[in-house]
């Protein structure tokens, strides 16, 4: 497959966590969304709180190429934030991978 014909890479992580640790997981999540964003091959990076769930967190992220998705995962803020943090205090976690349509 030719650089032209990649299609960016797309999946939605699911994430919960103990109710009494929301708002430290909200304090995690602003340094970490902001950094990934800066990442060049990053094209989205979305948390939401699932409503209804107020424990369940959900992530869209969106790279440009599985060299885009490797270096997100070996950055700084991915290991401070993500792997020392929120994988930390997670409960379960599902990742949810996505082909796009068009």
């Amino acid at each position: 497959m030719t650089t032209q014909e990649q299609k960016p890479i797309s999946f939605l992580v699911r994430m919960k966590f103990a109710e009494e640790d929301r708002a430290e997981i909200q304090a995690m999540l602003g340094p970490l969304a902001e950094a990934s964003r800066q990442e060049p091959g990053c094209l989205t990076y979305i948390p939401h709180w699932v409503q209804g769930e107020s424990a369940t967190l959900v992530i869209y992220e969106q790279y440009r190429d599985g060299e885009a998705l490797e270096a997100h995962r070996a950055s700084k803020h991915f290991e401070q934030h993500a792997a020392r943090g929120l994988y930390q205090k997670m409960r379960e976690r599902e990742v949810e991978d996505l082909i796009p349509v068009v």
